[in-house]
């Protein structure tokens, strides 16, 4: 009996057939986001987010038009928008680089490919022979990734380049739940990726590492996977994953104030209207405005805090999604799996563990509506020409009404205590009566960046905050002054240390011979020599000032500065070790 000829095999056919979209009940690892299908081909982006490559191919460039550019940075521009193509993430709207290849220069999911194909094995109704078309199949090669039955599977054995082919039963594959499927090297689909070339970064194949890696260091896959997966488990357990318990506190944070704020409000609003019913129609008319000015203290703060629920929902989102993606990767990846995805997952959990700091506790819901009173005994002037009373204090910070008071923001003196003040008002400009706001002080040298000057920061309970330092280096320094993490109007200010005060130590003599009386080791700040084996100056003698002069450093001005490291000084083999007393 004649046997059929074998069709070359596909490496995923599951994968490139166009399935119908599935229903709510499928494993939603194993769906694109974007066409709700069964993935074909996919790719992962440099954001760690799974999409089918002709999903990605079809995305819209995303680009953003140089502003002031000079000639140089257009030019690394264009270089740059030639070797790569930049698109939106359809799942987080981050902004990836597609490789000038296209998506088929992106890494493979090979995770996102177990889940498929173990979809098709759980989903209703028999599999179909990958080879004949006809009969039920029994089995899977996982060298071929086909499926085959039982006579093909014959077939399959007999075939001298298939027989040492692992073949397992179909049944068998699904009562695992899991699968391990080879990862086969794409230009040699028979050859499974079990050598990695580190210069060049890739899981390879025996026949790759045999010719196109010849002379590269190519090493067994398991040799290596024990480096390359530490590294992505010290970024997630050390970095990443306390960062992630902090975005999910803060967002907790402004979750609850949110709730608070609006309880704040209505609560404000009843006693606005229980108050107002005791007028007549001016204060009907003086009600209603109060009611508006709070529904815009209300809109104004709510907008604040959704700008910054949105910006810790973002932020949470892609480091929870880097590294749910890494965890799963390291706990189900095989080695060839872990070492294909982990150039982008190192360099997208790099990108996630260096970008910018958490925002600070203090500075994270700062404004949950208890700073909303209404005062009804305050007057209000006059409505349709009848006094009233009742006002609202939404007595919160406005960080550009705040300012600073003292000279000891923008001058002081090396080595000497000094101080400011810094006033926090309203958006009225009116003093707070109440401290406990985040404040933070920064002294830095412009020129020394290494060189900072710390500072102490007392509050006073009353809207001010004293503000102390002792600078130990002269220069000009940036001084900021930040509230609840931004900048107040002004800063940073520009701060000038001057250099202390040195006064004389020495004597202002007319030369050392006289005032010493004749004693020969006197030494002098002068130059000035005598013969005779005196160390100190005479008048008329070689180096002699020719007039008054101070000892310790050979001024000859009276009324000066001690300059140790004056010219006279420089050159006076006894400098000003000794000085003479009259």
């Amino acid at each position: 009996m004649s046997q059929p000829e074998e069709e070359e095999p596909a490496e995923n056919p599951t994968v490139g057939s166009e399935p119908e979209p599935r229903s709510t009940s499928v494993n939603p690892r194993a769906v694109c986001g974007v066409c709700k299908r069964l993935y074909r081909e996919p790719k992962i982006l440099p954001c760690l987010h799974t999409f089918c490559s002709d999903c990605i191919g079809q995305l819209e460039p995303f680009s953003v038009p140089p502003r002031g550019r000079s000639g140089e940075e257009a030019a690394q521009k264009d270089r740059a928008a030639a070797a790569s193509v930049t698109v939106l993430c359809p799942e987080c709207d981050a902004e990836v680089d597609i490789p000038q290849s296209g998506p088929a220069g992106l890494s493979t999911d090979h995770l996102a490919l177990d889940e498929v194909f173990l979809e098709t094995l759980v989903s209703d109704g028999p599999l179909g022979c990958d080879l004949c078309g006809e009969g039920v199949a029994e089995s899977r090669c996982d060298v071929c990734s086909v499926n085959l039955c039982g006579f093909c599977r014959q077939a399959h054995r007999r075939q001298k380049r298939t027989a040492s082919h692992s073949v397992q039963a179909v049944e068998e594959l699904k009562a695992r739940g899991r699968l391990c499927r080879p990862v086969l090297c794409s230009l040699h689909p028979a050859q499974e990726l079990r050598l990695f070339c580190q210069p060049c970064d890739l899981p390879v194949c025996l026949e790759c590492a045999a010719t196109l890696h010849r002379d590269h260091r190519c090493r067994p896959a398991h040799d290596v996977i024990d480096h390359h997966g530490d590294r992505i488990r010290e970024l997630v357990s050390v970095r990443l994953r306390p960062r992630l318990e902090r975005l999910e506190e803060s967002l907790q944070k402004v979750e609850i104030s949110q709730e608070s704020l609006q309880v704040r409000v209505d609560a404000t609003a009843n006693e606005i209207r229980a108050f107002a019913r005791g007028y007549a129609s001016a204060v009907e008319a003086h009600c209603l405005s109060l009611l508006h000015r709070l529904e815009e203290l209300r809109v104004q703060r709510r907008n604040h805090l959704h700008l910054q629920r949105a910006q810790l929902q973002q932020a949470l989102l892609d480091v929870r999604g880097s590294v749910e993606f890494a965890e799963r990767l390291l706990s189900c990846g095989s080695d060839a799996e872990i070492l294909s995805a982990k150039g982008v997952t190192l360099r997208r959990l790099t990108s996630l563990a260096e970008r910018g700091c958490d925002p600070h506790p203090a500075a994270v819901a700062p404004d949950d509506g208890g700073s909303i009173y209404f005062m009804p005994r305050e007057p209000a002037g006059e409505v349709e020409g009848y006094p009233v009373v009742g006002v609202i204090n939404s007595r919160t910070v406005d960080v550009s009404r705040c300012t600073v008071e003292g000279e000891g923001c923008q001058q002081g003196m090396e080595g000497q205590q000094e101080h400011f003040t810094l006033v926090c008002r309203d958006s009225a400009g009116e003093q707070l009566a109440r401290g406990g706001e985040h404040v933070l002080v920064s002294i830095v040298h412009r020129k020394k960046k290494n060189c900072t000057v710390e500072t102490t920061v007392a509050d006073s309970n009353d809207g001010k905050y004293r503000v102390s330092y002792k600078p130990e280096e002269a220069g000009e320094y940036s001084v900021w002054v930040c509230v609840r993490a931004q900048h107040i109007k002004g800063s940073p200010f520009i701060l000038n240390v001057k250099r202390k005060f040195r006064h004389h130590s020495g004597t202002f003599h007319c030369c050392s011979f006289c005032s010493s009386g004749g004693a020969k080791d006197a030494r002098c700040g002068c130059p000035g020599t005598m013969p005779g084996g005196f160390k100190g100056c005479g008048h008329g003698h070689k180096g002699h000032p020719g007039k008054p002069h101070w000892s310790c450093c050979g001024s000859t001005v009276e009324k000066s500065e001690c300059l140790p490291q004056s010219i006279y000084a420089a050159v006076s083999p006894g400098g000003h070790l000794r000085t003479v007393e009259l």
